[in-house]
């Protein structure tokens, strides 16, 4: 099991990626706020792992620890964290066959804890 812990306000899916349209085309890109973010998350994520990408498929339990008790949905905070664990503890999120998102409060403790597990269908 690989454990993870990014430090600070976990950030929603709609405040990092923009949709700009041309034409009647839109097109959706990540703004520099979240390629800041995806960074460093990525520096936390090399920090906290030494490991190669696992090549099998994973199983990814995250739980939210928001520092506001803003409504919030909690299916909108998880793209950017697998993307920056692309390539790094894993190859591509693709890869992830189960998934469980947890959501809480910690006003002190603001952060996203990540565990990562090697997928096995036996365990369901």
């Amino acid at each position: 099991m690989i454990k993870i812990t990014l430090l600070g306000e976990p950030r929603s899916t709609n405040n990092i990626y923009k949709t700009l349209c041309r034409g009647n085309f839109p097109t959706r890109y990540m703004s520099q706020e979240g390629k800041t973010l995806k960074e460093a998350y990525q520096w936390q994520i090399r920090s906290q792992y030494k490991g190669k990408p696992i090549k099998t498929p994973v199983g990814v339990k995250m739980s939210l620890w928001n520092g506001n008790k803003r409504k919030n949905d909690i299916d909108n905070f998880n793209k950017l964290v697998f993307d920056a664990l692309t390539g790094l503890v894993y190859e591509d999120d693709s890869q992830i066959t189960e998934l469980h998102i947890i959501k809480g409060y910690d006003k002190e403790n603001p952060r996203v804890e990540i565990e990562v597990n090697e997928f096995s269908p036996t365990t369901l």
